[in-house]
């Protein structure tokens, strides 16, 4: 029973992982926080940890390599509200200090963004796997009518399993991830014009995730922390000013559920993955004066939802099915990950 339950959930967990993000303003909150892609290795780190109960070490075996393809949408759902307000004025053409508001329109927003990643794992020792992601994003807002069609933040991560695997016991992981800004920033791009598919800044992020598994049920967690470069040298026009530097804040982010298995076949899990941000600050020139603006912090929170169904002796289909329980959270979230076989390329046993 041990090993059925291990075989089914382990890669129902890459569904179900932290999330990580910067902000301007809301809108600007909402595209960061709409694209985790650099936890995508916190989820494969979950996902290693219960491949196997028989190995020493639950990460690839060294030399062994392993192709991932996901699908993520989320959706983001808004309301503007654009204002007509007029300044009565006396008889002497003066203002009156009163204000009537003669139109009030309110419109529908929606922002749409469709992720189709590859995630390459590689065995470099028993214990350590290296992994890395490779995004392309499409996005599409109907307020504005804006598009995007571009390559996401590459990321890379290295995982590492300091203790060999005991059956009963508690396991974990340790990672450390790098992204690479490599995406349409949404410092350099004309906003009125455009959407941006990457985070626009450079980051580190390390943490650790734990797992227990008591049949037929798997019990995991993990925490990481994140630190965002500082972004100079910009020359982004914003209404009056222009923006020359980002300070963005670092972030701290954790998850925790369990996942059940109802057979060989089938097996559902449920997790929760909350997000801190720090604040962030904008260095602006606005007619040759330097100013300073700054973005508070913020707290997110998603739930998240996963089915893994065996399709075939070897491959096995996980979806996932997600919402924000905040403001700044997307409205809705859905996943699709399958394993992509490339057996006919890996080294034979003799090399």
């Amino acid at each position: 029973m041990f090993i059925r339950t291990t075989l089914v959930l382990l890669p129902l967990l890459a569904a179900v992982a932290p999330a990580n993000a910067d902000s301007q303003d809301l809108n600007k909150a909402r595209e960061a926080l709409a694209k985790q892609d650099s936890d995508a290795d916190t989820e494969k780190a979950l996902e290693q940890v219960f491949e196997a109960a028989e190995k020493n070490y639950s990460l690839l075996k060294r030399g062994g390599m392993s192709l991932n393809y996901n699908f993520d949408y989320s959706y983001f759902g808004d309301q503007r509200i654009n204002l007509v307000v007029e300044t009565p004025l006396d008889e002497d053409g003066q203002p009156t200090g009163s204000q009537i508001i003669r139109n009030a329109d309110v419109t529908p927003v929606a922002s749409h963004t469709f992720t189709n990643s590859i995630t390459f794992d590689y065995g470099l020792y028993d214990n350590i796997t290296l992994s890395g992601r490779l995004p392309l994003v499409a996005k599409f807002e109907t307020g504005d009518e804006t598009r995007a069609y571009s390559i996401g933040d590459l990321t890379g991560t290295t995982r590492w399993q300091p203790f060999e695997y005991i059956p009963g016991k508690m396991s974990s992981t340790f990672f450390g991830t790098m992204r690479l800004k490599t995406g349409d920033s949404p410092y350099e791009i004309d906003l009125a014009r455009r959407l941006s598919t990457g985070s626009g800044t450079n980051g580190l992020s390390a943490g650790v995730s734990v797992s227990k598994v008591l049949d037929p049920v798997v019990l995991f967690g993990s925490g990481t922390l994140g630190y965002n470069f500082p972004e100079k040298g910009l020359d982004q026009v914003r209404g009056g000013a222009v923006l020359e530097e980002v300070h963005p804040g670092n972030n701290l982010s954790f998850s925790m559920g369990f996942a059940y298995s109802l057979s060989y076949d089938v097996s559902l899990s449920a997790s929760f993955q909350g997000s801190y941000n720090d604040e962030t600050r904008f260095v602006l020139d606005q007619g040759g004066e330097t100013r300073s603006s700054t973005v508070g912090s913020q707290m997110t929170g998603i739930m998240n939802f996963a089915l893994g169904v065996r399709v075939s002796p070897k491959t096995i289909a996980n979806i996932n099915v997600g919402y924000g329980v905040t403001e700044l959270a997307p409205d809705i979230i859905l996943g699709l990950s399958l394993p992509i076989d490339i057996e006919g390329v890996k080294p034979s046993s003799s090399n």
